[in-house]
């Protein structure tokens, strides 16, 4: 049976984080039979990171947060989708004062949700603040973010902040039991206005479209109701609407039903990379010293190979193998993972973002090889001249190709100082993939360019 879309894309990550798991979970440098505790120890929070995406896959737990500002109906909206009040809610400004999470399992949903309710952005100091939001959209994997009545300025900056966490994002109008007038255009209309007022009117596009504002009445106001008795006496008594917030509980189900495991597997892919990428960066600054003497090493081996090679081309070809071998190198010393394939990508790569350095490079050592390569041929003949220009360009050609080697070398360090990512299941390649993937209807394809972004 052929696997949905979305099925490969979370055995993808899966296996990438798999990958990652079974690879630094025996983390040591190149020589060492066991792992060393100094090195253990420093990479111990990126190890649990990785893992803890792993169990995040393997328990299919979707992570929806709820942000807005104080009074907008955060809570009312977690417990409207529930059907039961579980979060306290009340007149009181900030009855939520720290994030708190229940699970909800969705009507003929596949995935089980855990909706993470958050304090009002605007009740807490700004550095406080900015640190508790930003960590639980990093764990979110989409954003409901809830205003009610006329949108401030402060709602329309939060919601751009939530938006540079590159997760989808729907925007939750509530207590429209109280501004019945509201529907999608006019909440789109005001914002549009706002973002006109800060010159970012061109952004509001790509901060979210008509499809995403939904409109709910998570807690609607008593209403009177008139009560006429048999016995012709009239009463008056208040209830409660039911919420109404189908229209939000459809949006989700769908979003979840159709792109679900995509979302979990880039979130997850995402963490990952972050992790790879900052114990990558740990392991560097504890084998600099080490590093520096490989690069040199292979840098003099790469002069005398080039140097002592009479032939042309061939001077060249080794060098080009002498670079190879010295990103292997520094890979194996970091304990990161190098395949021949993966060295021969990244050799490329730097030789492209070089600049043309290490193009003019390989052109100089060509054709200061042609002419040692002649020089050779003379001298064969016994020309003392020949000789003399030989061992000239020799000399010329081993400094240049020393130095490629040392370039090589430097730019290998800044790559790899990014987590090795780029393997068959490195977490960039495999976020390449699902992106590439990703139908045009689905919410994720009006993110597609801001992650195809971040992966570069």
């Amino acid at each position: 049976m052929t696997s949905s879309p979305q099925e490969t894309h979370f055995n993808q990550a899966r296996a990438s984080l798999q990958q990652a798991l079974s690879w630094y979970s025996s983390f040591r440098r190149h020589g060492r039979r066991s792992p060393e505790p100094e090195l253990q120890a420093a990479v111990r929070n990126e190890l649990q990171a990785i893992k803890g995406a792993l169990d995040k896959l393997d328990r299919k737990v979707i992570c929806i947060a709820t942000f807005g500002l104080v009074s907008r109906g955060k809570s009312a909206v977690v417990n409207a989708l529930l059907g039961q009040k579980i979060l306290q809610t009340g007149p009181i400004n900030g009855v939520t004062k720290y994030p708190k999470s229940v699970r909800w399992m969705p009507p003929g949903g596949k995935i089980e949700v855990e909706l993470i309710d958050t304090p009002g952005l605007d009740e807490i100091d700004g550095q406080a603040r900015a640190e508790m939001a930003r960590e639980v959209a990093r764990q979110a994997d989409l954003i409901l973010f809830v205003v009610s009545g006329d949108i401030t300025r402060t709602e329309y900056q939060a919601l751009c902040e939530l938006r540079q966490s590159q997760k989808p994002l729907l925007l939750v109008f509530n207590k429209i039991d109280l501004y019945p007038d509201r529907d999608r255009a006019a909440i789109y209309q005001q914002l549009y206005s706002l973002g006109n007022e800060g010159g970012e009117s061109d952004s509001l596009q790509s901060l979210l479209s008509l499809e995403e504002i939904i409109a709910i009445a998570a807690e609607p106001a008593p209403q009177q109701v008139r009560i006429e008795w048999p016995d012709d006496r009239v009463t008056y008594e208040w209830e409660t609407p039911e919420p109404q917030v189908d229209a939000l509980r459809e949006k989700i189900l769908g979003l979840l039903n159709r792109e679900g495991r995509s979302l979990l597997a880039l979130n997850a892919l995402f963490q990952a990379k972050e992790a790879e990428e900052s114990l990558a960066r740990k392991t560097l600054e504890l084998c600099q010293e080490e590093a520096e003497e490989t690069i040199w090493k292979y840098a003099r081996y790469k002069a005398l190979a080039v140097a002592l090679n009479p032939i042309a081309i061939f001077d060249v070809a080794g060098g080009m193998v002498a670079d190879l071998a010295l990103i292997r190198a520094l890979a194996r010393l970091y304990g990161l993972p190098m395949t021949s394939f993966a060295a021969g990508q990244l050799w490329r790569k730097i030789l492209v973002s070089s600049g043309g350095v290490l193009l003019g490079e390989i052109g100089s050592s060509l054709l200061v090889g042609l002419g040692k390569s002649t020089a050779a041929a003379v001298s064969v003949m016994e020309s003392p001249a020949a000789l003399t220009a030989y061992l000239t360009a020799a000399s010329a050609q081993g400094a240049i190709a020393g130095y490629g080697a040392y370039t090589v070398g430097k730019a290998a360090q800044a790559y790899l100082e990014q987590g090795c990512t780029w393997g068959s299941l490195g977490p960039s390649t495999v976020i390449q993939n699902i992106l590439s993937q990703i139908n045009s209807s689905t919410i994720l394809y009006r993110l597609r360019e801001e992650l195809e972004e971040k992966i570069r």
